[in-house]
C-alpha cells in the first residue's frame, strides 16, 4: 500500500476504514476485519491499525466488543460525513476560493460548471 508522507499512516488507515463504511462495504453494527487481518491486507504494522481503530472509537465511528472485535456504529455514516464536510470547509474551500479569486472566476461561472458536472455524472450513471 502506498501512503502519503504528509499525513500520519494511522490517519490514512482511518480514512480507508471510513471510505469502506461510506461505500457500504462495511455496514452499521457489522464486525470489521481484526487488527491483524487489516494489517496484513494493508501491509502495515498491527500497532498502526490498532491506533487507527482507537482513533475511530474516539470519533464514535467504531465500537469494540471484547472478544468479538470492532464494529461499525449505528450513526457512523452521519459522523463521517459531518467530519469530512467540516474538514473540507475549513481546509479545502479556502484554497478553492483563493484560486477562484486569482483566476477571476465568478460564483455564477462556478455554479454553471458544477451543474454541468452533476449532469454529466447523471448521464454516465444512466448509461
Amino acid at each position: 500500500m502506498n501512503f502519503n508522507e504528509n499525513q500520519a499512516i494511522y490517519l490514512q488507515i482511518a480514512n480507508i476504514v471510513c471510505d469502506r463504511i461510506l461505500s457500504g462495504v462495511w455496514k452499521a453494527n457489522e464486525r470489521i476485519p481484526s487488527v491483524r487481518e487489516l494489517a496484513v491486507e494493508l501491509q502495515v504494522n498491527p500497532n498502526t491499525v490498532m491506533r487507527a481503530y482507537e482513533h475511530l472509537q474516539q470519533e464514535q465511528v467504531l465500537y469494540n466488543r471484547r472478544g468479538i472485535g470492532h464494529h461499525v456504529t449505528e450513526n457512523s455514516i452521519d459522523l463521517i460525513i459531518h467530519s469530512r464536510k467540516q474538514h473540507y470547509f475549513d481546509h479545502e474551500l479556502p484554497h478553492l476560493f483563493h484560486n477562484l479569486r486569482l483566476l477571476g472566476i465568478n460564483p455564477e461561472t462556478l455554479k454553471n460548471k458544477y451543474e454541468q458536472h452533476i449532469q454529466n455524472l447523471s448521464k454516465n450513471e444512466n448509461q
